[in-house]
C-alpha cells in the first residue's frame, strides 16, 4: 500500500476513535468536520408573533472578538445602529474545559447576566444539553435564557425584524430585490469558505482536508472573479452577504494561512479579494471590531490537537490594512 494511502487509513481510524479530532462529536468517519446545528434557533420578531418582540433593553448578545461567527453579529448591529437597543457581552477568547467564561469583566461574571459560563445560559434553557456551546447568541435578560443560537438567523432578523430601531440611515444590508442573490451567493461562500477553512483546520484525514482545500480555494478564486468588476458581492451595494464573507477574510492571514493549513494563497496574494477585504476593513463598523491579538490568542490557544505548545505567531503585520484599498 502507497504510504500516502497508510497514513490516510491510519488518521481516518483515528477520528473515527474521536482520538484525533478538536472536536470528536463533530467528526465524520472519514475525518472530515461536521459542524453541529444550531441548538437554540427561537425567534425575536418585530410583532411578537413568535412570542419574543424586538424590545429596546430585553435582550444581551454575547460574543468573542475571536469568532468570525460571532463577529459578524456585532458588526451588523453596529451598521443598523442597534447598539442601544441591543447590549453586547464580550467573553474571553481563551476557553478552557468549561466553554466560554466572562473573566474579561470584573470578578470573573458577566454583570447583567449574573453568570461565569455562557454555559449556565445553555443549560438553564436546556438542562440536558450536552453539545459545544457557542457564540454568538441572544439571551434574554428577563429569564437568563438563551434565545439562540442560530447565527444565520439572528443577523437577519436585526435587518428585518429590528427596523423600528435602527438608525436613520442604516444600510439596507437585506434588501427585498437582492435576497434570492444573497441567500445564494452566502449559500455558497458558508459552504466552501466560512465553514470551508474549518473544513481544512479539524480534517483528521488527507482525503477530508485535500477535498475541503480543493473547494476553499476555487471559491476564493470564483470571489475573486466577481468581485474584479464590481465593489460588493451583490452589486454596488453592501449587504449581509458582504458581512458574512469579510469575518472569514480579516482572520484569514492570522490564522487560517497556517494554523488551518489553507496554505495555497495567501489573502494578500489574491490581488482583487485582497483590496476588497481592506475596503470593508476601512468602511465604519468593520476594522473597529476587529481584534487581531484575541482572534490569534484563541485559534492558536484552544485548539490543542492542532497547535499542542500553545504558542501564539507574533505575526503577521497588520498594517497592511490600512493602505488604501483604490476601491469605490
Amino acid at each position: 500500500m502507497p504510504e500516502h494511502a497508510s497514513s490516510t487509513q491510519s488518521q481516518s481510524e483515528a477520528a473515527s476513535q474521536g482520538g484525533a479530532a478538536q472536536f470528536g462529536r463533530e467528526t465524520g468517519t472519514r475525518g472530515e468536520f461536521v459542524r453541529q446545528a444550531n441548538r437554540f434557533t427561537g425567534r425575536i420578531t418585530a410583532d411578537g408573533t413568535s412570542g419574543l418582540a424586538a424590545e429596546p433593553g430585553r435582550y444581551r448578545l454575547v460574543w468573542s472578538r475571536a469568532c468570525p461567527w460571532a463577529h459578524r453579529s456585532v458588526i451588523v448591529r453596529r451598521l443598523l445602529g442597534l447598539e442601544d437597543a441591543i447590549s453586547l457581552a464580550t467573553v474571553d477568547p481563551i476557553r478552557d474545559e468549561r466553554g466560554w467564561r466572562f473573566t474579561l469583566d470584573p470578578g470573573g461574571r458577566d454583570p447583567v447576566l449574573g453568570i461565569e459560563f455562557l454555559a449556565e445560559a445553555y443549560h438553564a434553557t436546556d438542562p440536558g444539553f450536552q453539545g459545544r456551546v457557542t457564540v454568538p447568541c441572544l439571551v434574554d435578560e428577563r429569564s437568563g435564557q438563551v434565545v439562540t443560537n442560530d447565527y444565520p438567523q439572528i443577523t437577519l432578523d436585526f435587518s428585518t425584524q429590528w427596523k423600528a430601531f435602527h438608525r436613520p440611515d442604516a444600510p439596507d444590508l437585506y434588501p427585498r430585490d437582492l435576497r434570492a442573490e444573497i441567500d445564494e451567493v452566502a449559500d455558497l461562500v458558508f459552504h466552501d469558505v466560512n465553514n470551508g477553512v474549518y473544513k481544512c483546520g479539524f480534517a483528521t484525514s488527507q482525503e477530508a482536508y485535500e477535498a475541503a482545500y480543493d473547494r476553499l480555494f476555487a471559491r476564493l478564486d470564483w470571489l475573486e472573479d466577481r468581485l474584479r468588476d464590481q465593489r460588493y458581492l451583490c452589486g454596488d451595494r453592501l449587504t449581509e452577504a458582504d458581512v458574512r464573507l469579510f469575518t472569514t477574510l480579516v482572520r484569514f492571514d492570522a490564522v487560517y494561512h497556517g494554523h488551518f493549513k489553507c496554505n495555497r494563497n495567501k489573502l494578500t496574494e489574491l490581488p482583487v479579494l485582497w483590496a476588497y477585504a481592506r475596503d470593508l476593513y476601512q468602511s465604519p463598523g468593520f476594522g473597529e471590531t476587529v481584534d487581531f491579538d484575541q482572534i490569534k490568542r484563541h485559534y492558536y490557544a484552544t485548539h490543542h490537537k492542532i497547535n499542542p505548545t500553545g504558542v501564539v505567531p507574533k505575526g503577521p503585520d497588520p498594517s497592511g490594512w490600512a493602505v488604501p484599498s483604490g476601491r469605490g
